[in-house]
């Protein structure tokens, strides 16, 4: 990996840790505010919404980890970027059908304001870097392996 790539790849990993611990913690702080917000949403039957809300904060934790201290890259970079697209795909399905909600995505608080187009901007941006690092990863690992079969 060149140095630019690496410079990447050090910063989409730790920016995307802090994002990811950031994210989570108000979410485990407040789990029943946590779960209006996923209710809100209203694409989960009401039987996932409550396991949604606890499980997802500890997913996001734990991913933020794996990024910063640079543990089971593969996996973590993977589930990041796929979880990125996730979070927008709802935005952009919550927007189109109007739905004037808080996105839940940093804060619990309902006064925190609705989710508009910046906020899809900025989670488009985390996917993108959320993508990079999942490519540079695969890249990387692929490097690793090429040079231990020689």
């Amino acid at each position: 990996m060149n140095s630019s790539s690496r410079f990447f790849y050090h910063s989409a990993r730790l920016v995307l840790g802090a994002v990811f611990i950031y994210a989570s913690l108000d979410k485990q702080c407040n789990p029943w505010a946590f779960s209006q917000a996923v209710y809100n949403y209203q694409v989960l039957p009401d039987a996932l919404i409550n396991l949604t809300a606890l499980i997802l904060p500890w997913l996001e934790l734990i991913l933020g980890f794996c990024l910063i201290l640079e543990r089971w890259m593969m996996g973590a970079s993977s589930l990041v970027a796929i979880l990125m697209t996730i979070f927008m795909g709802l935005i952009i399905f919550n927007l189109a059908r109007g739905l004037d909600i808080n996105c839940g995505c940093f804060s619990t608080n309902p006064e925190e304001g609705p989710m508009d187009k910046l906020t899809l901007a900025r989670d488009g941006l985390f996917l993108c870097l959320a993508l990079g690092l999942a490519a540079l990863t695969l890249y990387k690992k692929n490097i690793y392996n090429k040079n231990q079969i020689v």
